[in-house]
């Protein structure tokens, strides 16, 4: 007998299937034919290596024990992909391990396939003649022509992911006896964050005594050029909106549709990785009820449990961690209360320093370039309103677009919240983010940021699609073909 939840997955995962299939469509849009622009690629010998870094969700994950796919998973009901909550979020673990970069995904039997990574390295095997290497036991040429997929468990802390990252290069260069090899690096979303950290620091962790960070390029010893595609590098505020709500489906503008348990407010709350993926501190934006700015710290717990954000400070969610956590019936709440807080802290902690490394102005010449690839058509949520409902007598924190009340009582209208609250992007990170346009400026980058950003390539594409735009494939494959090894 199929359950509820099985039951309303099987409903709500046709309606899935039925939107992307018809919003996925290029509508008749002319696109580049990759095989013939890159025939002659496809015979040309000694392309620098690339290594393939992809975003959250894009990685799936196995229970080691039981062997389980646990993500994707439509038919997902448990609460099996939390990181277990113990106070102590940068050292929790579970037995869930990542297996391989997802290509597609299937969500019924007879729907279409959601393309994922697969038209990306699609395009590396097909179109620009690469082959795919082992990382275990590479070729004997796999100093050439071949590019590596990085898989990580995306639920973690991305300062940690970085350092496995540089341990990966480390070891596939040994294995290849060429200790002076470069790699180009194809990052997608959060995977631009780990790549430019590991550039930036090589395997250092974040500084133990607070102080400022010293960017050392120990990372540049093994990367040659990040590709960032949709990566945000001021944050996101729709990372914020999933630790609130948990994960949409739908971007910018549309009702948040929250289907097939994809990635819940638990699921959220209980790892590092989507706090990291939050704002910055310069850019996260809060109006209040009239669209004036507020002045509030992302970082500081205590603003966290003055508006009710995350399930840190919901009185159920409390109640019933504190049931699962306390044995003794008899014992006080309290200790659970203070695990659920501690855990909170460390990981606003973590990521306020995580941040603050990356926004480190880069001063004089970097040995890394960044080309970045953005979506700058779709309405793209850039700020959250604040306001107290006296009615019911709590905070609001609004992160969708709807008729509003000004503190005088009169309307404002949707249009108007809908230019307040958002930005041009593709739909999950500002144009303003990937283009690092509120960072210091340094001289050395024609866009006036920080960031060493040499080329910038724009389309209209949603930002789970940027890495399989056929217009932006063609313009990084034009930039990778012509990498050779030296």
């Amino acid at each position: 007998m199929i359950s509820n939840c099985k039951i309303r997955i099987l409903a709500l995962g046709v309606a899935v299937s039925l939107q992307i299939s018809t919003t996925s469509a290029c509508g008749g849009h002319r696109v580049p034919d990759l095989s013939q622009v890159f025939a002659a690629a496809r015979k040309q010998t000694g392309k620098r290596p690339i290594i393939v870094v992809p975003g959250i969700l894009n990685m799936a994950l196995v229970n080691s024990k039981t062997g389980e796919t646990v993500w994707p998973n439509v038919f997902r009901c448990d609460d099996d992909l939390e990181l277990p909550i113990t106070g102590d979020p940068i050292n929790s673990n579970d037995n869930l391990v990542a297996t391989k970069a997802i290509e597609s995904v299937r969500f019924l039997p007879l729907t279409p396939k959601v393309n994922i990574l697969g038209r990306l390295l699609e395009a590396l095997r097909t179109h620009a003649g690469y082959k795919e290497g082992d990382w275990e036991n590479p070729a004997p040429d796999g100093d050439r022509d071949t590019f590596y997929t990085f898989v990580y468990d995306w639920r973690r802390d991305n300062v940690q992911i970085a350092q496995q990252l540089i341990e990966h290069i480390s070891s596939l260069k040994k294995k290849l006896n060429q200790p002076e090899l470069h790699f180009n690096i194809v990052a997608v979303s959060m995977g631009g964050l780990i790549a430019r950290y590991a550039a930036m620091y090589g395997a250092a962790d974040l500084p133990a005594d607070k102080a400022p960070p010293i960017v050392t390029w120990a990372g540049a010893t093994h990367i040659e050029k990040i590709f960032m595609f949709g990566v945000p590098n001021e944050g996101s505020m729709e990372a914020f909106t999933t630790i609130l709500n948990g994960y949409s489906i739908t971007e910018g503008v549309n009702k948040p549709k929250h289907l097939l348990r994809k990635l819940s407010r638990e699921d959220a709350f209980s790892g590092m990785a989507v706090f990291q993926l939050m704002p910055h501190r310069q850019t996260a934006r809060f109006l209040n009820q009239n669209l004036k700015p507020l002045e509030i710290d992302l970082y500081d717990p205590a603003n966290w449990k003055l508006y009710g954000w995350s399930l840190a400070y919901d009185p159920e969610f409390r109640k019933r961690f504190a049931k699962r956590n306390t044995p003794d019936k008899t014992a006080s709440n309290s200790l659970a209360d203070s695990v659920l807080d501690a855990h909170l802290a460390k990981i606003l902690e973590r990521t306020r320093l995580f941040h603050q490394a990356l926004d480190v102005p880069v001063a004089g010449f970097s040995p890394v370039s960044l080309l970045a690839f953005v979506g700058d058509c779709d309405a793209t949520l850039n700020a959250a309103i604040i306001y107290y409902d006296n009615k019911r007598n709590r905070w609001v924190t609004m992160t969708s677009p709807k008729e509003l009340r000004n503190s005088n009582g009169h309307k404002i209208a949707r249009e108007e919240i809908i230019r307040a609250m958002y930005l041009p992007g593709d739909g999950r990170v500002t144009r303003a983010s990937v283009m690092g346009e509120n960072l210091e400026g340094s001289p050395q980058s024609p866009y006036q940021t920080s960031l060493p950003i040499v080329h910038a390539f724009f389309a209209c594409a949603g930002h789970g699609g940027l890495q399989n735009n056929r217009v932006l494939q063609d313009n990084a494959l034009s930039v990778l073909v012509r990498q050779s090894v030296k």
